[in-house]
């Protein structure tokens, strides 16, 4: 235990001292590569920016104009079927496009059901085994200026679809 508390302590500084260190051995001007990176870094938040904004301000109105809860009441009797309880579909569908919007949701789930019931445990799974995948695809994709996505969206929602799956079965198996 006392290894990794060192560890959690010490990696970062020992990272950068050892980058830095490379870097010098390299004979590399390290101060000169840091502020480039850094020049591109902030050029590229300022072409993704209206994205962020974008997806921020969709997730917060469908939040807000209680959209959320009407799908998930609405098609709460199919995916009930399945296992997927009502409470956890608006958590699903708004974790593809952010994760804090998500963690909200959850975060009610738990208030409302608690952390150990089988709904918190699956939200806590699904929040853990899925991605935001249009906002990751826009933020990958936007940066290094990629056209043409091929096969992306669909493995990414098929992967979704699965690590949703997964939430449901173990917290089904654990509670």
């Amino acid at each position: 235990m006392k290894l990794i508390l060192w560890l959690s302590d010490y990696l970062i500084p020992l990272t950068i001292l050892y980058i830095v260190s490379f870097g010098v051995l390299m004979r590399r001007p390290v101060y000169d590569d840091f502020a480039e990176g850094a020049k591109e870094g902030a050029g590229t938040v300022f072409r993704v920016f209206p994205t962020l904004i974008g997806l921020m301000t969709g997730v917060s109105v469908l939040r807000a104009s209680g959209f959320l809860d009407a799908a998930g009441a609405a098609l709460g009797r199919w995916t009930q079927a399945v296992g997927l309880s009502p409470q956890l579909l608006p958590v699903a569908l708004v974790k593809l496009f952010s994760s804090g919007a998500a963690t909200a949701l959850a975060l009610d789930i738990f208030r409302n059901n608690g952390p150990d019931s089988p709904v918190g445990l699956a939200a806590s799974l699904m929040l853990s085994s899925t991605e935001t995948v249009f906002y990751t695809m826009s933020i990958y994709f936007l940066s290094v200026n990629v056209k043409k996505t091929r096969y992306t969206l669909s493995g990414a929602l098929w992967a979704t679809a699965a690590g949703i799956a997964a939430s449901v079965i173990l917290a089904g198996r654990i509670s």
